[in-house]
């Protein structure tokens, strides 16, 4: 008997709020068209299949473990606060603003007397990830106090013995005056899976797809194509000018003393290495962003 229709809709969690604007860039990257629509926790999506949702990254594991939702977008972060069972289907390295992990710290006013974990002993901590700054006190054997924290957390850093807030390049806590003493936890994003969803062979390979696709995705973000034509008698000079790991596709061209040397590089190493190909003889460079690299 063929599946409903309602058994074939894959039910995914976009996480709203800081990473949302993120995580519709990197779905329209990977070839989906995602956008937002007057419902705005209902976003449209180019494929009658998946039925997308906002939602905020704290709650999405429990969302996907409870199995209201097959698969979500959520930080490593969440995923331990929650406590929840689900699959990690795989490591998504964007966040709202870098491709840099994001990091839980313990902070301090700069003129604070703490030093280290231990002399805030007794002390009460103010912190939206409760249950992992609980365990990351316990594992030191130091007895605090934590309490949950509407936000405005860095405020509080004042008000209360320390805090523990989410960073990625740590200027805003700067700029409050307050000092990290220790990272947390570190965090980066994951798109997870409902177990029994998981077992599903066909939400299973969608799933996989999505994962496939995002990933390749941020991996093209980094990297451009580079395509030139070069003297066979210069070939090996330039080889010897691209990065060592790279394997560089050669084609013969028509004119018998030319090939066509193409190859895929970090961008930031693109303005540094095409004056050196040029000067090294190649000739009709181009350089072309990259959607997707899939390994």
């Amino acid at each position: 008997m063929p599946a409903t229709m309602a058994e074939q809709i894959l039910r995914l969690g976009i996480p709203a709020g800081s990473l949302q604007k993120a995580t519709f860039e990197l779905f329209n990257r990977a070839g989906f068209r995602l956008t937002e629509s007057s419902r705005s926790y209902w976003p449209v999506i180019d494929d009658p299949t998946i039925k997308p949702v906002c939602l905020r990254a704290q709650e999405m594991a429990r969302y996907v473990y409870e199995g209201v939702l097959d698969a979500g977008i959520t930080g490593y972060d969440w995923i331990m606060e929650n406590g929840c069972d689900v699959v990690e289907v795989c490591e998504l390295a964007y966040s709202k603003s870098t491709r840099n992990p994001a990091r839980w710290v313990l902070a301090v006013p700069e003129e604070s007397k703490v030093r280290r974990p231990e002399d805030l002993a007794g002390g009460l901590i103010a912190t939206e990830l409760v249950n992992v700054t609980k365990r990351y006190f316990a594992q030191r054997s130091v007895d605090v106090r934590v309490e949950f924290s509407w936000g405005a957390t860095e405020v509080k850093g004042y008000l209360v013995d320390g805090i523990v807030e989410l960073t990625e390049t740590g200027a805003s806590l700067k700029a409050n005056n307050l000092r990290i003493v220790d990272t947390v936890i570190t965090s980066t994003t994951r798109l997870i899976a409902n177990r029994q969803s998981w077992a599903d062979p066909d939400k299973r390979e969608r799933i996989e797809n999505i994962g496939i696709l995002l990933t390749a995705a941020i991996e093209g973000s980094s990297k451009v194509g580079l395509k030139m034509n070069v003297k066979r008698e210069d070939l090996d000079v330039v080889l010897k000018l691209l990065p060592a790991e790279k394997s560089p596709t050669i084609s013969n061209l028509a004119d018998p003393g030319y090939v066509a040397v193409e190859v895929v590089v970090e961008e930031r190493v693109e303005r540094a290495l095409v004056p050196a190909l040029k000067r090294a003889g190649a000739s009709g460079i181009i350089t072309y962003p990259l959607n997707k690299v899939i390994h």
